[in-house]
């Protein structure tokens, strides 16, 4: 808690004030001035890129890539809107629910997809060693209101669902020739079951941006209301269990690639990133 003052950072609380290499240059009303080492504080490189500013949590090494930049976000033919939302559930919890499709047709029937409007779609999966992609092949546009706003006219949809280290997601759906939706999100961890996500949703459409807005915000915030309430109740269950664990079937067609990648980031064994990716395919009824 705190804001600058002169190219500080100054506390709220107390006043103290901290230059950007984290010594200690004011304690208001000290009468012993001297600089004391158990005045200063870790800093940590930072960058402000696209409105959002960048942490890396090393503060003993300098950073070894630039942040993650959002595709279209200063695209100017996009309508581009950007949200902070809290979302309950660990870091896991909440990229998974953001890229799991399966759930998507009974939760948010209705609002996005049909359950009992299923069809095949083919669904081919690629892991590297520091993210990976589902691409769904031959999905019709969604039913439901989002879906009809956004393509009125139908169409079959090209489909991408995105993880990258240490937490991004990304959502693609290209429906026709001109409806372009790409939603980015960074997950950030408040505490083991309490996190924030940074959403930032580009869309290019036949409607104007403004009515773009209007319409599919509603919406999508509710979509996103129901999975908060699932999420609430999965971390209840973890509370109850004791541990956060999970079992698998093939249709949760990222969720294990996605902890696989996370736990061995976390173990520091990102393995070679010249590795050709693997890859896997399978059908599900979406």
């Amino acid at each position: 808690m705190g804001r600058v003052r002169g190219g500080e950072l100054q506390c709220a609380y107390h006043g103290w004030r901290f230059d950007g290499q984290g010594s200690c240059t004011l304690v208001p009303g000290l009468a012993d001035a001297s600089k004391r080492p158990g005045r200063c504080v870790a800093s940590y490189p930072l960058r402000e890129q696209q409105g959002f500013i960048w942490v890396w949590m090393n503060p003993e090494s300098p950073p070894s890539e630039e942040p993650f930049r959002f595709r279209l976000a200063d695209d100017p033919s996009y309508t581009t809107v950007r949200r902070e939302l809290h979302a309950p559930g660990s870091l896991y919890q909440v990229i998974e629910n953001a890229l799991d499709v399966p759930h998507t047709a009974f939760l948010h029937g209705g609002l996005f997809r049909q359950d009992r409007a299923r069809s095949p779609v083919e669904v081919r999966v690629h892991r590297w060693h520091d993210r990976c992609q589902a691409e769904f092949i031959g999905e019709a546009r969604p039913e439901g209101i989002a879906g009809r706003l956004l393509s009125p006219s139908g169409g079959t949809v090209t489909h991408f669902d995105r993880f990258y280290l240490p937490s991004i997601i990304e959502v693609e759906y290209r429906i026709g020739t001109e409806n372009h939706i790409l939603l980015n999100g960074a997950v950030t961890p408040v505490s083991d079951f309490d996190s924030r996500l940074f959403a930032v949703v580009s869309v290019r459409s036949r409607f104007p941006g403004w009515l773009v807005k209007l319409a599919v915000q509603p919406i999508a915030l509710r979509i996103f209301g129901q999975d908060v309430v699932m999420l609430r109740r999965q971390v209840e269950s973890v509370g109850q269990a004791g541990e956060e664990r999970y079992l698998s079937t093939e249709i949760d067609i990222l969720g294990p690639h996605i902890l696989g990648i996370m736990r061995r980031a976390s173990r520091g064994k990102l393995g070679d990133p010249n590795r050709e990716p693997t890859e896997r395919s399978l059908t599900i009824m979406l």
